[in-house]
């Protein structure tokens, strides 16, 4: 089973509690609650460990053209690169592919009345977002990953080096 059903190529959907491989998964980072709530912001916390989102438009990396690596806020997992991000015109940053297989694990998301795919980090299970698919996009995948600015961290270019 794919993400969308046309797309045999990307990592399977996992919903927790039905006998998927998302029960199996154990994320490398694990801490308390209240850990979290003292290494991470209130906006961080909301969205990272409460699966909320940050309002379209207003994050600091939805118009962001600068190279390098988006790492996840909470853990530091290397998940996207600026290779892969676009201008989806959709408020959030927006890649076609996460940095490599198995960086973001995805799980059926039914909640606000809506069926999508939520996009976690597969280090730490905080949440990043969604995944959407559509030929519309113009994307190698088809696919856009609409991701909070808040669940991720830039590291330039210029700054590995």
């Amino acid at each position: 089973m794919s993400i969308f059903s046309n797309k045999p190529k990307v990592s399977p959907v996992q919903t927790p509690g039905q006998g998927s491989a998302a029960d199996n998964v154990t994320p490398q980072v694990e801490k308390t609650d209240e850990q979290w709530r003292r290494e991470l912001t209130p906006e961080e916390y909301r969205v990272l460990r409460q699966a909320g989102t940050e309002r379209p438009y207003t994050g600091e990396y939805w118009d962001t053209h600068t190279a390098g690596v988006y790492q996840c806020r909470a853990c530091g997992a290397e998940l996207f690169t600026s290779n892969e991000k676009f201008d989806s015109h959709c408020g959030w940053p927006s890649f076609w592919a996460p940095l490599a297989d198995g960086t973001v694990r995805y799980l059926h998301d039914r909640t606000m009345g809506m069926d999508r795919v939520e996009v976690r980090c597969a280090n730490c299970d905080s949440h990043l977002g969604h995944v959407f698919e559509g030929e519309g996009y113009g994307t190698p995948t088809d696919q856009r990953f609409c991701i909070n600015s808040v669940s991720l961290k830039l590291v330039s270019a210029d700054e590995g080096k």
